[in-house]
């Protein structure tokens, strides 16, 4: 079969979508076309750079009809650096691009009919958010040492001075870490060779507690000097804690197992609604506190509880939904397939003084299946919020066999999100409303919840 598109060749095409990545995506003759940096709505002219059978890469050469969208980036590295991919797209186009994928993808994936424009929750300052970061170090040519986060589509650092969604500490704290490796010829670790010492460098900033934690990955047992580094960190206001992360295996996974406490605490504290969290360097904790807020709180509100109601919160990770879920019902129950993440959770429960929340490890699809047929477990309201891949097919038909009156699901990937809503129809449940949060300005994500009731096979509820 011959393709509408040849390498090196330059073609005119229209922008219609965004790619997980952020890049434009365009089609010659049907034959879609990815294209980093151009927008939805713009007419191009690309360079096609790659051709695979069903699609092809392209090079922005000329913005034909520019999108209104379309704005400076402020941050210089912005172009080369994969930790954000559209702060050349206005957040107001953002927004309205964001709603209207979830909206899309619910019609075209999920064969939802006639859905309104869908309400999105935006921040009202989109910029430094996020509470963790995961800095990879490298060595430069000269031998200088590199943080920063891999360029697009590679493992190349992009050494970053500033970063404008880090919480403004990360600079100060960088900064630091910099200075100290290069005084002391500490080694940065090599992924090809797997060799070197430093790996990454993590941090965690509490934003309602003020409380920051400094966790370096290492491909070894000590860090040479660490007290010099842990006394040069202590001076930074917050810093509680200072941890050293084992982690030898060849492998892109950032952390090990086995965490060493440098200095101060082995985890911090952060609040959200109320509720105090405990954070290790191995838990899963939402990046963007002030939109999680909004996240859960939608959640629960779309629940519409009465306060007898029994929970089944899927995917709980440290418990942050299940206990939001807590305060305004009977019991909840919560599966997670990490166990360190499940100590975290009952520990949660215990400081916040929740008795009504309990918490078993084990994946979802295979937990809630064995419980449900041992104990006959019953839920009024389940919760899942899944990894990006979505609900497994035995965990959709064990919730349709509960057949709860109420399903909430939270997604950060509104094409499986469509995918699993489109099964549970099937299984008798019915849309009652969606509601999309922007939990990741800059970037292509989005948080979607969408409240399901059941309605039995006869489709009345």
């Amino acid at each position: 079969m011959e393709l509408p598109v040849e390498k090196n060749e330059i073609y005119e095409m229209t922008i219609d979508a965004l790619g997980s990545n952020g890049e434009g995506i365009g089609r010659i003759d049907g034959f879609a076309v990815f294209v980093e940096g151009a927008l939805p709505g713009e007419v191009i002219r690309a360079l096609i750079v790659n051709v695979k059978k069903s699609y092809g890469y392209g090079k922005l050469v000329e913005i034909v009809s520019k999108s209104p969208y379309r704005v400076e980036p402020c941050c210089p590295v912005a172009k080369t650096c994969g930790g954000c991919q559209l702060q050349h797209f206005s957040y107001e186009g953002q927004l309205a691009y964001k709603a209207k994928k979830v909206k899309d993808d619910l019609e075209r994936i999920g064969g939802l009919k006639n859905i309104e424009d869908l309400p999105i929750f935006g921040m009202e300052n989109p910029w430094r958010y996020r509470n963790k970061a995961q800095f990879p170090v490298g060595s430069g040519r000269e031998g200088s040492t590199e943080i920063g986060f891999y360029a697009k589509r590679s493992h190349r650092i992009v050494d970053t001075q500033v970063c404008f969604l880090q919480n403004p500490v990360n600079d100060e704290i960088i900064a630091i870490v910099r200075e100290f490796m290069e005084e002391y010829k500490i080694s940065s670790y090599d992924e090809g060779k797997h060799k070197g010492l430093v790996r990454h460098i993590l941090t965690r900033v509490g934003r309602n507690s003020g409380q920051i934690m400094v966790c370096v990955v290492i491909n070894g047992k000590k860090l040479p000097y660490g007290e010099v580094l842990v006394e040069r960190l202590r001076k930074i206001n917050g810093v509680v804690s200072v941890v050293l992360n084992i982690n030898k295996d060849q492998t892109n996974v950032i952390l090990g197992k086995k965490v060493i406490t440098l200095w101060g605490k082995s985890t911090i504290e952060d609040a959200l609604g109320g509720i105090i969290f405990e954070i290790s360097p191995l838990s899963f904790y939402q990046v963007n506190p002030v939109q999680t807020e909004v996240l859960y709180n939608k959640a629960v509100e779309m629940a519409g509880l009465k306060g007898d109601e029994t929970v089944l919160d899927l995917y709980c990770g440290i418990g942050t939904i299940s206990l939001f879920f807590a305060k305004k019902v009977k019991k909840v129950f919560g599966v997670e397939i990490v166990p360190e993440a499940i100590i975290d959770a009952r520990k949660n429960a215990e400081r916040n003084g929740i008795e009504n929340a309990s918490f078993e490890v084990g994946a979802a699809e295979e937990v809630i299946p064995r419980v449900f047929d041992e104990q006959g477990i019953t839920a009024n309201v389940i919760v899942v919020d899944p990894p990006r891949k979505g609900c497994e097919q035995v965990l959709l038909d064990t919730i349709a066999t509960i057949a709860p009156e109420k399903l909430v699901y939270v997604s950060c990937n509104s094409a499986t999100l469509a995918r699993d809503v489109a099964i549970l129809i099937e299984r008798g449940f019915q849309v009652k409303d969606v509601q999309v949060v922007d939990q990741f300005p800059m970037t292509g994500h989005v948080e979607s919840i969408i409240l399901m009731t059941y309605c039995g096979s006869d489709g009345k509820e």
